[in-house]
């Protein structure tokens, strides 16, 4: 199953719509849609700033200025499914230029010329990242059994129902079960429906 699967739209104007139709409305100028957008996405920017071990001031600023480029160009976005994705590179970026900032204080007036290279090639990269670390978050957040089950199904998707249950002590008519409600949880998940968008970039095979 894939990481898209597994992610529900979003409740908007009282009815469910993917990211991308926010996106759409927001670009369109639709204020109360970039709100929504806002509300969504601003806590995955805010882990991507401070995972670059920022200062908190740093942090705000680096937000802030994904926020600002993203109003500027998410009019000219060809894939508004690709939003959130989007966004997360803006904010890797914005943090490696205020870490690179720090570095030409201290030790030059000029950055290598390969500097932004470097951060470009290492997009899909960083993003992967992101959301392995947020799928991984929403598992543990699972309780006891599910998570165990969830965790054997990533590390080992071939394996069998009866290696499985020998493997967890579970019995192989309640691995079915546990599984779709850790699923049906799951879909629920905050952070990952945050992220719905850069899902495409991770596959979850379940």
């Amino acid at each position: 199953m894939s990481a898209a699967r597994m992610m529900p739209a979003f409740h908007y104007r009282g009815r469910e719509v993917a990211i991308a139709q926010i996106a759409r409305d927001a670009a369109a100028g639709d204020q109360r849609a970039w709100s929504e957008l806002v509300d969504l996405l601003d806590g995955v920017l805010h882990r991507v700033a401070k995972s670059y071990r920022l200062s908190a001031a740093d942090v705000d600023d680096v937000v802030q200025t994904t926020w600002l480029r993203a109003l500027d160009h998410i009019g000219k976005l060809n894939v508004p499914e690709a939003t959130a994705g989007w966004l997360i590179v803006i904010a890797r970026r914005e943090a490696m230029r205020v870490l690179q900032r720090g570095v030409r204080e201290v030790l030059t007036d000029s950055l290598p010329e390969s500097s932004e290279a470097v951060a470009a090639g290492a997009d899909d990269t960083v993003i992967r990242q992101e959301v392995t670390d947020l799928v991984r978050g929403a598992v543990g957040r699972l309780p006891g059994h599910q998570q165990r089950l969830i965790a054997s199904i990533l590390h080992n998707p071939t394996m069998s129902y009866a290696q499985r249950s020998s493997q967890l002590g579970m019995p192989v008519g309640a691995i079915g079960p546990t599984r779709s409600r850790a699923l049906v949880r799951l879909r629920h998940d905050r952070d990952l429906q945050s992220l719905a968008s850069a899902a495409p970039t991770m596959s979850l095979t379940m």
